[in-house]
């Protein structure tokens, strides 16, 4: 019998003032997913979908290594959509045979009279029918440590999100405005400060 597990997480960023909003940065899936994944766990399948090796987990005695692929996509407005198209649990084929892994999450700029704020969420379900000696545990159980699990996966996302999402948008920016003062510069002589 399968066995559901589900966690939510929402965030709001405060985005601080650059000469190039936010959501100019935000159209380009890439980066979003370069600022929640270590690249080195990125493999990218196409413009929008990207194959993430997820750190392995450990719940009760199974240790698992999710990798999922995931559909990013961005709206004009600067909305940014997550979605979980795949996943394969390497190295265990009982588990990924009987595993289904949803995820959904947006991230949205938005407007106050202090400033540009982000805000998001993301909900997390996972499926799975559960080896022996496993299907011994209370339900209960199961389900408090699977939910507290995906809990933590979530709330590491968060963690990264907050401190690589602003980094880089701020790496991103002056990598843009650099790169326009070079095109309007033309041949002139750069100025040196000597202070």
């Amino acid at each position: 019998m399968a066995t559901r597990f589900t966690a939510s997480q929402s965030v709001e960023i405060a985005v601080p003032e650059q000469p190039i909003p936010i959501q100019h940065y935000l159209r380009q899936p890439q980066r979003l997913v370069n600022a929640l994944v270590d690249t080195s766990r990125i493999q990218p399948l196409s413009e929008e979908v990207f194959r993430l090796k997820m750190r392995p987990l450990t719940f009760m005695s199974l240790s698992i290594q999710p990798t999922v692929d995931m559909r990013v996509w961005a709206e004009a407005n600067g909305t940014i959509y997550l979605r979980s198209v795949g996943c394969e649990i390497l190295g265990f084929e009982y588990i990924n045979q009987r595993f289904a892994l949803d995820l959904k999450g947006h991230l949205s700029p938005y407007q106050l009279s202090a400033g540009t704020r982000l805000q998001g969420r993301a909900d997390l379900q996972v499926q799975v029918e559960l080896p022996l000696p496993l299907i011994f545990t209370p339900k209960p159980i199961l389900e408090a440590t699977g939910n507290s699990l995906l809990k933590s996966v979530l709330l590491t996302v968060k963690q990264r999100l907050l401190h690589q999402l602003l980094a880089d948008y701020r790496y991103w920016v002056i990598s843009q405005t650099q790169e326009s003062s070079h095109r309007e510069g033309g041949t002139e002589l750069p100025i040196l400060n000597l202070e």
